[in-house]
């Protein structure tokens, strides 16, 4: 009697280890693209800016265009390095106007800040790179086809986005066929397509 009920028992163990190898978890994990900080708003001013400078309500008006460097700076006539990367155009125009008065050269002066060139950079396996003019609405997979598309031999998986110095693995295909993952670009990004090995 007691083998009997040993042998029900295994063989109810048995049915239910062979129901749970049946039953699959279909629970799958959807493909994504890494999420980036964008703490950073698109009206930062960022290295590789070009933007016009103007010194207006002095004697002699003053306008110079000038570039931010890789260490986020723009030189100025009498004053030197003023840091630019990070600021707005506002700020940028307080701060160089906090600068020459500072240092004596005015005592009344008004600066006007204008960007008149944001680019993207795109380089590798895309069939015209180079820079790309940013706009507001300018996404990974948008930059792409601005570069005329892909070789054929580009890893369309593996686009490397380089923001702050941090850089962030892509799969463009994703990006086109779902546009939450196609993130919105700063200007100053820069987009490397690699090789692909086949």
């Amino acid at each position: 009697m007691i083998s009997r009920r040993l042998s029900a028992l295994l063989a109810a163990l048995a049915l239910a280890l062979l129901w749970a190898g049946c039953v699959t978890d279909r629970t799958t994990i959807a493909p994504s693209n890494p999420r980036i900080d964008a703490s950073a708003t698109a009206a930062q001013l960022r290295p590789g800016d070009t933007m016009i400078v103007s010194l207006l309500g002095i004697p002699e008006p003053l306008t110079s265009s000038v570039q931010i460097d890789e260490q986020g700076l723009i030189r100025l006539q009498y004053i030197g390095a003023v840091t630019a990367a990070g600021l707005n155009t506002a700020e940028l125009s307080q701060s160089i106007r906090d600068s020459y008065i500072a240092k004596n050269f005015y005592t009344t002066l008004e600066v006007s800040v204008n960007v008149t060139e944001r680019y993207v950079y795109i380089g590798g396996e895309v069939q015209r790179p180079g820079r790309i003019p940013w706009s507001p609405d300018l996404t990974l997979a948008k930059a792409v086809q601005s570069a005329g598309g892909f070789t054929l031999y580009a890893k369309e998986n593996k686009v490397t986005l380089t923001r702050d110095r941090k850089a962030y693995d892509f799969d463009v295909r994703l990006a086109q066929r779902q546009p939450a993952e196609d993130p919105l670009l700063f200007p100053g990004d820069s987009i490397q397509v690699p090789r692909s090995a086949f």
